[in-house]
């Protein structure tokens, strides 16, 4: 059954229908939810949101205008911005903790804790972007969306995600480069005043 099918069904109050259909889309909904936000909170939020809203829109959609993945990017593109909005006063300045095995070997810690900082760090940068620049490499690099793909979602056109995906990463390799040249600092001043 095509995903307009398993809607309809769903609205009619098919349980399984539900089921699948929130199978087949959910992840899409939830990585772009959470590289906007760097919130696993936010995107498991929104990704609940974007179903209910789903649910509730069945009847507007027309799959003739468009096919429902397209549909459904865009409750998802309005719901993040919906609690960006919302919570962007509140907004914690540390990442979501990541639920990881504990390294047996000291050795393998630190570099976990580098790694997972890392990824942190990049996550964060990436947030911080311009939205219409998050959007292209969220959709591009992250979703692993085609240009096309990407500008059919954006509704713009496919060179206007290039320029936004080449300014996005030029963005990202600036911040990346002061964050790197901070760290070298760190570890360059030494242990010594650190109880003083």
């Amino acid at each position: 059954m095509t995903d307009a099918e398993l809607l309809r069904q769903a609205a009619a109050g098919d349980e399984a229908a539900f089921r699948v259909l929130y199978e087949r889309l959910k992840m899409g909904v939830f990585r772009y939810a959470f590289y906007m936000t760097n919130s696993r909170t936010a995107a498991e939020e929104s990704t609940q949101e974007v179903f209910m809203t789903l649910l509730n829109k069945a009847k507007s959609f027309n799959a003739s205008q468009g096919d429902l993945g397209a549909f459904t990017f865009g409750l998802a593109r309005n719901v993040v911005r919906r609690i960006e909005r919302r919570e962007r006063t509140y907004r914690a300045r540390f990442n979501d903790a990541v639920e990881e095995n504990v390294p047996a070997a000291p050795e393998t810690m630190t570099g976990s804790l580098i790694r997972h900082e890392r990824v942190a760090s990049v996550r964060a940068a990436i947030a911080a972007l311009p939205e219409h620049y998050r959007q292209a490499v969220v959709l591009c690099d992250l979703c692993e969306f085609s240009y096309a793909e990407a500008a059919a979602r954006l509704d713009c056109a496919v060179g206007t995600i290039r320029s936004r995906l080449n300014r996005g990463h030029a963005l990202l390799a600036q911040k990346l480069k002061l964050l790197g040249e901070v760290e070298r600092e760190v570890r360059g001043a030494g242990a010594e005043g650190c109880l003083t």
